[in-house]
């Protein structure tokens, strides 16, 4: 096979103020066409991360890795081994003549193969560097890379009976990958007649789908819903010290954000129900037919815990007398979901099998036991969703450089959404108010039943970080909604700047590559380039 590209494994140098050890100590890689000029993949952000080890008190000691090498092997697939060291980038006595191991044969999906002999590694000429076929280097190059809009495309002539069949032609964005999706026009009718036949040559501006960041400022974990002709808004109210749940309530998206919105409060404090703090990361979801709301709130003593209220049949969302007093969720056998840790961040996930619940726990919060928060799974019941139907199943801990960065050891967030058979579970680890707050990714086939781990597949790398989108920085704790478009969207918090703490709302298009997998992190000038949202076409008018 003719090898006429080249791929470099390596690492960064730590910097504590904007890319820590946890992030530079992992594998990075770099691909060149001609073997002189580089280019860094993944904008230069690790793709193989070492796992965390897990102690024998069930707390997380954070590993890395140093002095990648790459080498082949003799069916056509690449080994990638890296010596492990600690959080610190120290030398780790305890994998001492021993190299992780990683395999690929395309430089997209990796398989975490282990071990590997340090001197097995010698044998086998490895390097920093190797040479790959042109079009392996090609499509990894294309996953890697950013997504851009390229083309737009639009039908050369049409004919319409009435202005609103005009409005419902698409354009079509044609994106780097070769995938493609449809947008809204705005169609200048000036001068045309509806009202008899005639051909016209019209202009029209592809809408560009565009948020501003910050949208909203001092508000985390963002949820949109719309529900019987409104939508509606929630989220973590850091401008109140997250103390109550208050929800906006507006005929548009963009409505929820305008200057003179009104924040209805539904859930008070009220130290007597004890409900006194904490009101973290509400979430709507139609459980049974009854629109639900989870969330997690403290009592008196600090220590958050899951909770869910239903909305009375026929009553409106923003009264607080229109909702159910809250109850905490219990294990199948009527138990407190957690009696030594605290939970919080469920959400609630259907599919053609069955109904589930997941959520985050975390024991020792605050000492040397601290375990990290974790993310669970379990069955329910829709006609009594605050009681599981089954044991929880440990899904994810955060065990990877990114995910338990300078101490915050977080695996949290998980919202998800169903597509063409598999199942997309995000979540989120690093720091919550800080840079370096990232979303995974674990997903799963709909048909496999989701209470064995084993049937989740999790990627190493973040999907979403501050390496995304110029000015975003931690973006996290994220949820989905469908618009009015019909396009699936991603609501999340992250920063304006890499030092600070508050956390603003963002929302933007979730794009689906040419291969199917979600694309989270494409910004407004990748989703539409502002240079081809320019249009004409060809219109024929044939009234009825």
């Amino acid at each position: 096979m003719m090898r006429t590209a080249k791929i470099r494994v390596y690492t960064r140098q730590p910097d504590r103020n904007n890319y820590p050890g946890g992030l530079a100590y992992s594998v990075h890689m770099a691909y060149s066409r001609d073997g002189r000029v580089f280019e860094p993949m993944n904008k230069n952000y690790g793709i193989l991360f070492a796992k965390a080890q897990i102690c024998g008190d069930n707390t997380l000691l954070p590993q890395n890795v140093r002095e990648p090498r790459i080498f082949s092997y003799d069916d056509g697939c690449f080994g990638i081994a890296a010596v492990r060291v600690s959080e610190r980038g120290e030398a780790d006595g305890s994998s001492k003549g021993r190299c992780l191991l990683w395999k690929t044969k395309d430089f997209i999906a990796f398989e975490e193969a282990g071990w590997i002999a340090e001197e097995e590694v010698d044998r086998r000429n490895a390097g920093d560097c190797i040479e790959v076929d042109a079009g392996i280097l090609g499509r990894a190059a294309v996953y890697w890379n950013p997504v851009t809009n390229t083309e737009i495309q639009v039908p050369q002539s049409v004919v319409v009976h009435s202005g609103e069949e005009l409005d419902r032609i698409r354009a079509k964005a044609v994106y780097s990958d070769g995938s493609a999706a449809a947008k809204p026009v705005l169609w200048d009718r000036e001068g045309i007649d509806f009202s008899a036949n005639g051909t016209y040559r019209i202009r029209g501006t592809v809408k560009h789908k565009r948020f501003p960041f910050p949208l909203a400022e001092g508000y985390g974990d963002p949820e949109l819903f719309f529900w019987e002709g409104k939508w509606y808004y929630t989220s973590t109210n850091d401008n109140t010290d997250d103390i109550g749940l208050y929800v906006r309530e507006a005929d548009t998206v963009a409505g929820l954000f305008g200057a003179d919105i009104t924040e209805h409060l539904i859930l008070a404090q009220d130290a007597r129900r004890e409900l006194v703090q904490t009101f973290w990361a509400p979430e709507f979801h139609v459980i049974g037919g009854a629109l639900c709301l989870l969330f997690a709130v403290s009592g008196s003593v600090w220590g958050p815990q899951c909770h869910l209220m239903r909305l009375k049949k026929g009553c409106p969302v923003t009264d607080a007398d229109s909702w159910e007093d809250p109850v905490r969720v219990r294990r199948k056998d009527g138990s407190w979901l957690a009696e030594d840790g605290i939970t919080l961040d469920m959400t609630y996930l259907k599919t053609r099998r069955q109904s589930y619940m997941v959520w985050s726990y975390r024991k020792g919060i605050g000492t040397p036991a601290d375990t990290g928060s974790m993310l669970y799974i379990a069955a329910v019941d829709e006609t009594e969703p605050w009681r599981l139907a089954s044991d929880p199943v440990l899904l994810s801990r955060p065990l990877y450089g990114w995910e338990n960065v300078d101490g915050t050891i977080n695996n949290e967030g998980p919202h998800a959404f169903v597509r063409d058979g598999r199942v997309y579970l995000t979540y989120s680890g690093g720091s919550a108010n800080r840079y370096t707050y990232a979303l995974g990714l674990l997903t799963a086939r709909e048909e496999d039943d989701l209470m064995q781990a084993d049937a989740w597949d999790k990627r190493c790398a973040p999907v979403l970080s501050f390496y995304s989108v110029e000015g975003e920085y931690g973006p996290g704790h994220n949820s989905f909604y469908v618009d009015e478009d019909g396009d699936l969207m991603i609501a999340y918090h992250g920063e304006t700047e890499l030092t600070g703490t508050l956390r603003c709302d963002g929302i933007r298009r979730v794009h689906f590559r040419r291969d199917g997998f979600p694309e989270f992190g494409m910004s407004a000038e990748e989703d539409l380039n502002p240079a081809l949202a320019g249009v004409e076409m060809e219109v024929r008018v044939e009234p009825f």
